[in-house]
């Protein structure tokens, strides 16, 4: 990129940064580098009730933002940044590696992080209820969420995420939902020969 080209950059991502503060000064702004969602700069807004597919911070409970901490994965006190792919009413079931909400597979789990090391297992089935969230970045097969820690208190939800300045293509993103939310091309259900 040419040096004009970074100006133009750095000033148009300073003005959508001031119009965005403009437009809802409640809004924080959170800068995201996880490659588990798209990088890049993102604000955040309250959200009385989020919906499936939202863009959610979370504020991780205190047993896992130290098992987070203690494994590199993210430093206390920075939020997740995951998707809400379970709510209340609904049955959201680990057998195995595999992870379902309402008898759709949403994907695997896996059985050790990039270093080797074993991840947690949770097992069986639970219907979600009203301050319950299930959160699941489905489109990327090794993001750490509920895959390896279950459903979380809907509290831990510190507001919804809006994009403000995304870097590039998110490239391990498989297809994008009505509602913005990742999603794998392909469901199967519960009991499926897929």
């Amino acid at each position: 990129m040419t040096r004009f080209g970074y100006v133009m950059v750095a000033s148009f991502a300073t003005m959508a940064t001031v119009f965005t503060a403009f437009l809802h000064p409640a809004a924080r702004l959170i800068w995201n580098a996880s490659e588990s969602v798209p990088i890049g700069l993102y604000a955040v807004r309250a959200a009385a009730q989020p919906r499936r597919g939202d863009l959610v911070a979370v504020a991780p409970p205190t047993a896992l933002a130290g098992y987070l901490a203690g494994r590199h994965y993210l430093p206390l006190h920075v939020p997740l940044l995951k998707h809400v792919a379970g709510m209340a009413g609904q049955r959201v079931c680990r057998s195995g590696t595999r992870v379902s909400v309402d008898g759709v597979t949403l994907g695997s789990a896996l059985h050790r992080d990039h270093r080797g090391r074993p991840l947690p297992v949770w097992h069986g089935c639970r219907t979600l209820g009203t301050r319950d969230v299930f959160l699941m970045n489905a489109s990327v097969p090794d993001s750490f969420d509920g895959r390896y820690f279950g459903p979380l208190p809907a509290s831990t939800i510190v507001g919804r995420l809006t994009p403000v300045w995304i870097v590039g293509a998110h490239p391990r993103a498989t297809e994008r939902s009505a509602t913005g939310a990742n999603f794998p091309l392909t469901h199967t259900k519960e009991g499926s020969d897929q």
